[in-house]
């Protein structure tokens, strides 16, 4: 049974691989149980999920992820996750796999994904909000399929937004520190957020008619990144069902009446299988919310699988 590390899971998971691979991957679907998904009591705040998918005949897998939010104020990461591979036909483990990089790289190529159908083509400014884990590779993650020239990175520390820019600036990007967040939405293509905040940071006022907002970041009905008008003014498209029952996003406004279930348009599925159009307009403001799926995980293991085949012949 192979160890994946951090940097062997990255190396096997380029975006220009992996977001082609998603897209076939969600297109084709998979056995995907709902997530089991424990709060821990003792720590305020703290998270276990546990995220299992099959394909018969094929792979599966389950990855299991701590969710810590106190520990950004300690300088440590938020999530920890190790990912299970096995055989769908034997039950033999094959692999155990980095799950904190399996994790952001799917995350943000999944958001790419999902950007490639949702926002306008020519869109040309970025702006990133959470320069942490999975946010600091949202740049990167979109750049492979719209043609970006310019990042913005906001984030509630500022030292850490400004680390971001210059590792951008570094891979050839031209990106600066946006300090003033409201200034920074009407500026923007694509608003990409990845935080763990509890009410909401993005405005709906304040977007641009074009723009494709992308929410990542909350997973529980307490947090929430982006408020009603987001969701009254834009389009609604999500990864799963799961998010309609999960995310503070959409919990929130639908318990208020704000929005009702019928307010999606449609599903990432149904987008990469083409039973749905995607963005109709240049003038439509596209909302994503992505809550992640154990399905993105085991199209992502299986690359990373068959990576690690390759290299060990």
């Amino acid at each position: 049974m192979h160890i994946v590390s951090a940097d062997e899971t990255a190396n096997a998971l380029p975006f220009d691989a992996l977001i082609p691979a998603l897209r076939e991957g969600f297109a084709r679907g998979a056995t995907t149980p709902p997530r089991h998904h424990h709060q821990i009591d003792e720590i305020a705040g703290s998270t276990l999920l546990l995220m299992p998918s099959w394909r018969a005949g094929g792979l599966l897998g389950v990855k299991l992820v701590n969710v810590f939010p106190e520990n950004s104020g300690h300088g440590r990461p938020a999530l920890s996750s190790a990912y299970i591979l096995a055989s769908a036909d034997t039950g033999e483990h094959l692999a155990v796999i980095d799950g904190n990089e399996l994790t952001r790289r799917r995350t943000v190529a999944t958001a790419a994904l999902a950007s490639s159908y949702l926002a306008r083509p020519g869109s040309r400014t970025h702006l990133v909000v959470g320069a942490g884990h999975i946010g600091s590779l949202a740049a990167a993650a979109h750049a492979a399929v719209l043609g970006i020239t310019t990042v913005l990175v906001h984030d509630q520390r500022r030292e850490s937004a400004q680390l971001l820019v210059t590792r951008l600036r570094e891979s050839g990007m031209d990106a600066h520190v946006a300090d003033d967040l409201d200034a920074a939405v009407p500026d923007a293509d694509v608003v990409s957020c990845a935080t763990l905040a509890t009410s909401p940071i993005i405005r709906g006022e304040l977007l641009r008619p074009g723009t494709h907002l992308d929410l990542v970041g909350s997973f529980r009905p307490d947090m929430r990144e982006a408020d009603d008008t987001c969701l009254t003014r834009g389009v609604l498209y999500i990864d799963s069902d799961i998010a309609l029952d999960e995310s503070g996003d959409l919990t929130q406004p639908l318990a208020a009446g704000v929005i009702t279930r019928d307010a999606v348009a449609a599903t990432l599925p149904q987008l990469c299988r083409g039973e749905a159009p995607g963005r109709r307009s240049d003038h439509e403001i596209t909302v994503f919310k992505a809550v992640g799926t154990a399905l993105a995980d085991l199209t992502a293991a299986a690359l990373v699988h068959q990576h690690t085949l390759h290299h060990s012949g």
